[in-house]
């Protein structure tokens, strides 16, 4: 974690956004063993985890990096947890912090994207049974059979943009579409 990342937290602040060096920031002890700083413009403190996936773990940072290094490597949350030796529950519960982390550092460095060409398409794959082969008491169940994902593809830098996972409907595909113009 670097000071020069910190910034004031408090969106109604003339300072909020700007880097430590720039701000009002100033170095302002700890709180649970971890470093904080005070924004001098607004009275507003921040840690200096604040912002990183970190904020609030209470384990050591090495064990929270070193159990999702092993998820990441395709470990399951058992298996993870007896190698790191915690619970199978905290492994979970890390994996969740690390993916929100992630989904947040992506949607942040996906704003104003510029995408010049989009691609669209679908692929069938099946859930529990195939359509045909379902008993007709399972036909019911909206998440047996077939299953279509919708994708929204943009080639040139490679990335999936948007998906949608449900039945081959009419619906499903304009919720695509809706996606991809937010």
């Amino acid at each position: 974690m670097d000071w020069e990342t910190l910034y004031c937290p408090n969106q109604a602040c003339s300072y909020h956004g700007i880097p430590f060096s720039q701000g009002r920031l100033v170095k302002n002890g700890s709180y649970r063993g971890h470093k904080q700083a005070l924004c001098k413009a607004c009275g507003c403190s921040v840690s200096l985890r604040y912002g990183t996936a970190y904020l609030g773990l209470e384990s050591e940072p090495t064990l929270f990096e070193m159990a999702v290094r092993a998820l990441a490597e395709g470990n399951s949350l058992r298996a993870t947890a007896r190698i790191i030796q915690i619970d199978k529950d905290t492994a979970c519960d890390w994996l969740n912090r690390a993916g929100q982390h992630c989904r947040l550092v992506m949607l942040f460095h996906w704003r104003n994207l510029h995408i010049s060409e989009c691609q669209l398409d679908e692929l069938w794959s099946f859930v529990h049974t195939k359509e045909e082969n379902l008993l007709s008491a399972q036909h019911g169940c909206e998440t047996y059979g077939d299953a279509w994902v919708w994708l929204a593809f943009a080639p040139v830098c490679r990335c999936v943009l948007a998906f949608v996972v449900g039945k081959r409907t009419q619906a499903n595909a304009n919720l695509l579409l809706v996606i991809i113009q937010k």
